[in-house]
């Protein structure tokens, strides 16, 4: 199973989870209460560069006849989307400018250029995903109901087909998204899914109306003869878009190291296993300035979780804060470059669409996903105030070390396991041969034995055909001494008749 006890799988205690809490309220209020012109410049700036690279790439789309226009106003719009998708669609709709009281950056009046609606979007991520991250049962972007993430999750049919399935959710991430979204909102709302002119389903239709009208029919008719390739513009950005989004969403959610929690844990959760959760249910990659702003600093997943509703220019500096606190709590924190990343979360996506019976470990030590009975199985398990310190250095044992000593007594547990499966094989091997030499000898005696008896039966035939040839050879003398003496008798009646 997944997570059910969070302090037995962090090896802290409840009074180092709350003070991990308080430790991290601290940052918050820090980062807020110094929140001011330079932020809202920020995005200020952002909005503005992003509006310049858009109007760019359309006047470079409807003036340039030649392909490297045509190139140059795809890679500019591209580029606009992107930043519009990641750094200011997501981020001011999770109310991280709010503080700005401005009418036209805010939570409630933002509506961004995807096909599902800003609001029904809101409702099913900041509620189900960032209050309930990876918790299993609750939290629906775990896998967005199509793929399974997590040996937690029963292995059914359909999950065969998961990697085709992946492949089509990274294409249409945009559609996929909005479906998903807009089921959850039907879910809170008890509207049945059969009901068609639901209000969910009318607002979904009038943005996704107005989207694909918008790419698809107003900016290609602006182009006049050209419309084609525009419409080739809008298309290939949008693919291209909706690929980068999936990447930054599955490095940040679905590499090794990014864990999850059963409702069990859940149920009585405090504000520092809360924070705890969020740490521990995700993960980062490492990125540039320019890589950062690209993916809406969501290469600092970890500090979006802990801090959703934080403007994201600030996670780098949070993030530095976050890794102190991770050395000082001997957490783990969980990173690595966006190609191992997705590369990881890749591995999971295709090694779960097999059936559990073909996969060697379980929910509780899988590299995607493990629980405090891994360390259980391994006597690494240190649950008591006095175990988390270590008593030769004095340094905190946290899950960090208890992760690295579990990594290594795996590595030893297999190479005994190994080394227990050689030495069966040689004396397996031993056995084989012992039998086959036995079965040689024994077949070398049932040979001789044979050629005994073949020897013996032709030996006995030779004599069985001797004595008949013998008795053949008497029978003709018989019957010869009986013609001749029949021969004499009809001699003697014929002179006895004269």
């Amino acid at each position: 199973m997944a997570i059910t006890d969070i302090k037995a799988f962090a090896h802290l205690t409840e009074t180092d989870i709350e003070a991990l809490g308080q430790e991290l309220d601290s940052i918050r209020r820090t980062v807020e209460s110094s929140l001011g012109e330079n932020d809202a410049k920020y995005i200020r700036r952002s909005i503005r560069a992003q509006r310049i690279l858009e109007t760019a790439g359309r006047v470079t789309l409807f003036a340039g006849k030649r392909r490297t226009a045509w190139l140059a106003g795809t890679a500019m719009l591209t580029i606009a989307k992107i930043i519009e998708n990641m750094e200011l669609g997501h981020n001011i709709s999770h109310g991280q400018w709010d503080w700005m009281n401005d009418p036209e950056i805010h939570s409630t009046t933002w509506e961004w250029d995807m096909t599902g609606t800003s609001g029904q979007w809101k409702r099913a991520h900041n509620y189900s995903h960032h209050i309930y991250t990876n918790v299993l049962g609750r939290d629906d972007d775990l896998g967005f109901g199509i793929l399974r993430m997590t040996r937690d999750e029963q292995w059914r049919p359909i999950h065969l087909i998961q990697p085709l399935a992946n492949l089509l959710l990274a294409a249409t991430f945009e559609w996929g998204i909005a479906l998903h979204d807009l089921k959850a909102e039907k879910d809170q709302l008890g509207v049945p899914a059969m009901q068609v002119l639901s209000e969910p389903n009318k607002a979904f239709a009038r943005k996704a109306g107005r989207q694909v009208v918008k790419d698809f029919v107003i900016h290609p008719a602006l182009t006049g003869p050209g419309w084609k390739r525009t419409l080739q513009a809008n298309a290939t950005a949008n693919l291209i878009r909706n690929l980068w989004a999936y990447a930054v969403i599955f490095c940040g959610h679905f590499p090794d190291g990014a864990e999850k929690f059963t409702e069990e844990q859940f149920a009585n959760e405090t504000r520092g296993e809360w924070y705890l959760r969020q740490m521990l249910g995700s993960a980062n990659f490492t990125a540039g300035p320019a890589m950062a702003f690209m993916s809406g600093n969501l290469c600092y997943q970890i500090e979006h979780h802990l801090f959703p509703d934080i403007p994201s220019s600030r996670y780098p500096e949070i993030s530095v804060q976050v890794r102190e606190l991770c050395d000082k709590y001997d957490l783990p924190y969980t990173t690595g470059s966006l190609g191992k990343q997705y590369l990881l979360a890749f591995r999971t996506i295709h090694k779960l669409a097999l059936p559990d019976k073909y996969l060697r470990r379980t929910a509780d030590d899988a590299p995607e996903t493990s629980s405090e009975r891994k360390f259980a199985a391994l006597s690494l398990y240190w649950p008591s105030a006095e175990a988390v310190v270590d008593p030769e250095t004095g340094e905190r044992r946290g899950l960090r070390s208890a992760m690295a000593e579990a990594k290594v007594a795996l590595r030893e547990r297999a190479r005994q396991e190994k080394q227990a499966l050689r030495e069966t094989k040689l004396a397996l091997q031993e056995k084989a041969r012992q039998e086959q030499q036995a079965l040689r000898e024994a077949t070398r005696a049932w040979q001789d034995k044979a050629r005994t008896e073949q020897q013996a039966l032709l030996e006995a035939t030779q004599a069985l055909q001797d004595k008949a040839r013998d008795e053949r050879r008497q029978l003709r003398r018989r019957a010869l001494r009986e013609r001749a003496l029949w021969r004499v008798r009809r001699r003697q009646r014929s002179r006895r008749g004269r």
